[in-house]
């Protein structure tokens, strides 16, 4: 990375810790959540930056990948996961924080326990730097959660990050994997998760995530005019159904299908705990580089 690069990440930190201390100030239990979405994309732009991936709301046992249709009138509830990726030129900060909506608090114990563990996860970085095997990463997280009476799930992870790629081929486990090969210099999202369930996540229906996995041709004229649109404004980032139906109208939906039927695109499904028990997900991104570490998001 050049001092640029490192600028562009700094400032998508930046704004992506800002977003994190928006939400939890404003998001109350009941908004619908296709308008908040739509609300804290808005701030990203108007804090300088770009989206990274579609803002994902998770609710209770929807672990991960899930954001909301433009129109989606489901209600802010429970426990909620919100996963954010700010993008500047192309540097993502990835960061996600868990809001407990219950009346009670009843999830507050949970949630200090990522929290936990990705502190000391990121400690653990902090003092090794580049030469952290990335076994050890899981392990310490894996502890963390399970010494404070919770369960990590072990099917998702963190993950390394380059410019336009959220997922760069670095896979940070919450587990011992191990894998014991160290984790170099680079971009990287730590984001452990955590249940009360058995810590199993499995696919289950469309996301509202897709993206752009290869060049294609459409004859359909508004899938053609959508493709121009995702070349110049997304390339291989993520996008929503959303954000389409905010550009393109009802006729986002048909040029999405057409885009998927000739392979051009492809859909992310939902991630959901498999015995059905309320989920969290804490993360931050950091840069390990010239011997330094450092937290981006936080």
């Amino acid at each position: 990375m050049d001092k640029k690069q490192i600028e562009d990440y700094r400032k998508a930190g930046s704004i992506a810790k800002q977003i994190k201390e928006y939400c939890k100030k404003t998001i109350k239990q009941g908004e619908e959540l296709g308008k908040l979405a739509e609300r804290i994309e808005a701030k990203i732009k108007e804090l300088g930056g770009d989206i990274g991936f579609p803002v994902n709301l998770c609710i209770d046992d929807l672990a991960a990948h899930s954001t909301p249709a433009l129109d989606d009138d489901t209600p802010a509830s429970g426990l909620l996961k919100i996963d954010i990726g700010v993008s500047v030129n192309g540097a993502i900060a990835d960061t996600a924080i868990t809001i407990d909506l219950t009346e009670d608090n009843r999830h507050k114990e949970i949630i200090k326990a990522t929290e936990e563990a990705l502190k000391k996860a990121i400690e653990l970085v902090k003092k090794n730097k580049s030469e952290t095997k990335i076994n050890e990463i899981g392990a310490i997280i894996s502890k963390t959660i399970t010494d404070l009476g919770f369960t990590p799930i072990q099917n998702l992870s963190g993950h390394s990050i380059d410019l336009y790629q959220i997922h760069s081929g670095i896979t940070i486990p919450n587990y011992d994997n191990k894998n014991d090969n160290e984790l170099g210099e680079g971009v990287f999202a730590i984001e452990p998760f955590a249940t009360y369930g058995n810590g199993i996540v499995y696919e289950g229906d469309v996301s509202g995530d897709y993206q752009l996995v290869k060049e294609g041709q459409v004859r359909d004229p508004t899938a053609r005019q959508v493709l121009t649109w995702l070349k110049e404004n997304k390339s291989t980032l993520p996008f929503s159904e959303r954000e389409l139906e905010r550009e393109f109208g009802s006729k986002a939906k048909l040029a999405i299908k057409r885009l998927e039927e000739a392979g051009i695109i492809k859909s992310f499904g939902r991630l959901i705990e498999k015995s059905h028990q309320p989920t969290t997900q804490i993360e931050n991104t950091l840069i390990i580089y010239d011997d330094k570490v450092e937290v981006i998001s936080d």
